[in-house]
């Protein structure tokens, strides 16, 4: 079994029922998904530009990617509806939980300078959206095969119905928050 998986079933449902008083465990927010999405402008210029970065990011997740399009054009990004922009994938399951122990116990503490994550990036529905500003955080990403000064978006879909019980359920997880 997946360790996070494990300590969210062990520890953070009873933490979790205590803190909100819930009376049914089912009640209990978790984590639907997570969205990894690579905004790739210069990539309508490049096409090599978009390949490099889906295959980065299968390296990151473990998990291929899908090309996202344009939805309208934008004529003063030069941009046309219909072209390639960027890739993304959604983790579930297991997967999602593997990439989520990564990104917590690996990643964030190879960032330079790092203090914790702003709580700033809650939508008010219970979604945490972070963003980071280069790839070669991650070890899974060799320096030669990185876009240089390529972030990417990390969205984590929760079933909380408020930003309170969102950060609770991260921060019983391990998210390293600032404090």
């Amino acid at each position: 079994m997946v360790r996070l998986k494990e300590i969210y079933g062990r520890e953070t449902i009873p933490l979790m029922m205590k803190k909100f008083s819930l009376d049914n465990p089912m009640k209990v927010p978790k984590i639907e998904k997570v969205c990894v999405n690579v905004g790739v402008g210069a990539a309508k210029t490049d096409p090599k530009l978009l390949e490099t970065a889906r295959k980065v990011i299968a390296s990151i997740t473990g998990q291929q990617t899908i090309v996202t399009k344009a939805k309208k054009s934008i004529a003063g990004f030069n941009l046309r509806e219909g072209m390639v922009i960027g890739c993304a994938t959604t983790l579930r399951g297991d997967m999602m939980y593997e990439f989520l122990d990564r990104l917590f116990n690996l990643t964030m503490p190879r960032i330079r300078d790092f203090q914790g994550v702003s709580p700033d990036g809650f939508d008010g529905r219970g979604n945490f959206t972070l963003g980071l500003r280069d790839q070669l955080v991650f070890p899974e990403v060799e320096y030669d095969e990185a876009i240089k000064g390529q972030g990417l978006s990390i969205t984590i879909v929760t079933t909380a119905s408020n930003d309170t019980e969102a950060k609770e359920l991260l921060l019983s997880l391990g998210m390293p928050f600032k404090q």
